[in-house]
């Protein structure tokens, strides 16, 4: 081989391998951008799906505005959830107040989720006069779904699968009452039938005071 084809195999090795850095330069550039776009994708995913984990605590009511069998309305823990409170006027399952007899639950239906009615001892639903309320119940007219409110919102009647998710209440010394949190089973339409109660956080926006 003379000088002259020498030099130009030098010059055309020293090519091959300026090529073959650029390219493997290319290569791992688009490797870090794609694993960074996927980092960057896993943190506002993850940052859209974290739950939140804690219940609000809300006032509902005072104690001086509750009438023995009088229902007040409420949403909690979210704006798209009702309650009712109420005063049942006989020492109740899980009752605040001096004499344990205010009680709170869901008041959606865990039948098909229908906004049921409150009866009072010795009344009957519009839609069904030949029942009368042997005790305070909760009766939905969709469907004649019976709660037991006395009694922890227990089923007495219809096809209701479940007792009614209980608001859990507390009283301050200077009566005022707040929801502090929600007992099993969940609130019918936020993941039905399973005792973990952190699904009635999700689907809506957390009532605030």
């Amino acid at each position: 081989m003379t000088q002259g084809e020498d030099e130009a195999e030098r010059e055309r090795q020293a090519d091959d391998s300026k090529r073959a850095f650029i390219k493997l330069a290319i290569t791992a550039s688009a490797i870090l951008a794609a694993g960074g776009v996927g980092v960057i994708t896993r943190s506002v995913t993850n940052a859209a799906s974290t739950p939140v984990l804690s219940f609000p605590r809300i006032k509902v009511a005072s104690l001086s505005q509750l009438s023995d069998n009088q229902a007040l309305t409420f949403s909690y823990p979210l704006d798209n959830t009702p309650n009712i409170l109420m005063k049942l006027g006989a020492k109740a399952e899980s009752g605040v107040g001096p004499d344990g007899d205010v009680v709170a639950f869901s008041q959606l239906c865990q039948h098909l989720g229908c906004v049921y009615g409150v009866q009072p001892t010795g009344t009957s639903p519009k839609c069904n006069s030949s029942y009368v309320a042997k005790g305070p119940v909760g009766y939905c007219c969709c469907h004649g779904s019976v709660y037991d409110l006395a009694n922890g919102g227990k089923v007495i009647g219809g096809p209701a699968p479940r007792p009614l998710p209980m608001v859990v209440l507390e009283v301050d010394t200077s009566g005022d009452i707040y929801a502090v949190g929600m007992t099993p089973p969940t609130i019918f339409g936020h993941n039905t039938g399973s005792n973990d109660v952190s699904a009635d956080l999700q689907g809506g926006d957390l009532v605030t005071q």
